[in-house]
């Protein structure tokens, strides 16, 4: 008896040791399924966030370039300016002494008059005795007051050369600095224009991708027609989490199984009907209400919202969904597009988003 006993407790202990084993085997799954999610996930962020960076890189090289234009012609055109303000200084200068040399030569012209008078009122006086010396001093002076007026004179005529010459740079510098403006308004011009055709290209796309979106929802409405829990709002169609998902699991149920095929055969029929230039995604983002999980193995509603895009994703690409037109993201519960807190918020909280958009 006693042998026997101790062969039932020996089964019973095997028994029970089996049971834990294969759960924990279980549980390994389901985190090992939960690691590959995520590293799926925290890939395709990665991805994103290259592109990201590699379009920030070339904007931040196109502005480092206009900077660098810009901060040439400023240079440029503040050279030209203290050029500019230093020939004025020298047309005033040389105006100055130009005045002044006048001044002299009117001063000059005046003595040489009073000379002439000077000889007229002697010459009548050359037949009395001493006439002749005085006139002859006279037309020295005279002769003197001739020469400091041909020297003035002269000083006058090269000031008048010089102030020519740099009245013609004046005009030189004018015209650089007129055409440094003209430069900068065109290239100003010419940004303007570049910003308003990518705004109008970024545009078009935009309103094709729109015509393709309608198109998309219309077939999408018609195959969930009569699933009250699946609407659209805006430019996402909705999915309550409790029509495709069990309460805090990310595996879907059948008929979630089945709505997913009718997305998957939407997307497939309008995907050969948009055109190449157009760069779509199917975005398909994951939420969650604001209460605590209960149960399950998951940690957090972001895991859990995270999970459930992604089982999603996997869906639609096992149904013929190409892989390069899905993303997948997990918001947690963040982003409610109900604010109450009654069970009929929540449960509208809890959802799944299909966005047709550009991956530009």
């Amino acid at each position: 008896m006693v042998t026997i006993f101790v062969l039932l407790v020996f089964v019973l202990s095997e028994a029970f040791l089996s049971a834990a084993l294969s759960g924990s085997n279980h549980t390994v799954d389901i985190l090992r399924n939960q690691i590959a999610q995520l590293s799926n996930v925290l890939s395709l962020q990665k991805t994103k966030i290259a592109s990201l960076n590699d379009e920030l890189a070339s904007l931040n090289a196109a502005l480092s370039a206009e900077k660098s234009q810009n901060a040439s012609l400023t240079s440029q055109l503040a050279s030209a300016q203290a050029n500019a303000a230093d020939s004025a200084k020298s047309v005033a200068n040389l105006t100055a002494s130009q005045q002044q040399l006048q001044a002299q030569l009117s001063d000059a012209q005046a003595e040489a008059n009073a000379a002439k008078s000077r000889i007229a009122a002697l010459q009548g006086e050359v037949a009395a005795p001493g006439g002749g010396d005085a006139l002859a001093q006279a037309q020295n002076d005279l002769a003197t007051q001739k020469s400091i007026s041909e020297a003035a004179l002269n000083q006058v005529n090269l000031l008048n050369q010089q102030i020519a010459a740099l009245r013609m740079q004046l005009a030189v510098i004018a015209q650089a600095l007129d055409a440094a403006a003209a430069k900068d308004k065109a290239d100003n011009v010419q940004i303007v224009d570049l910003g308003k055709q990518l705004n109008a290209a970024l545009a078009q796309k935009v309103e094709d991708l729109q015509a393709y979106r309608s198109e998309f929802f219309g077939d999408l409405r018609k195959a969930l027609a009569g699933e009250p829990n699946i609407k659209i709002v805006g430019d996402r169609f909705v999915f309550e989490s409790d029509v495709l998902f069990p309460v805090d699991q990310a595996t879907l149920t059948a008929q979630g199984q089945q709505n997913i095929a009718d997305v998957a055969k939407a997307i497939n029929a309008i995907a050969g009907k948009i055109p190449a230039t157009i760069n779509w995604v199917l975005s398909v983002d994951g939420y969650a209400d604001q209460q605590k999980i209960t149960g399950g193995p998951y940690r957090s509603n972001f895991d859990l919202s995270a999970a459930r895009a992604l089982a999603v994703l996997h869906l639609l690409i096992a149904d013929g969904v190409p892989e390069n037109r899905l993303v997948a993201a997990g918001f947690g519960a963040e982003h409610p597009i109900s604010a109450g807190t009654t069970p009929q918020d929540f449960a509208q909280n809890r959802r799944i988003e299909f966005r047709l958009t550009s991956a530009d």
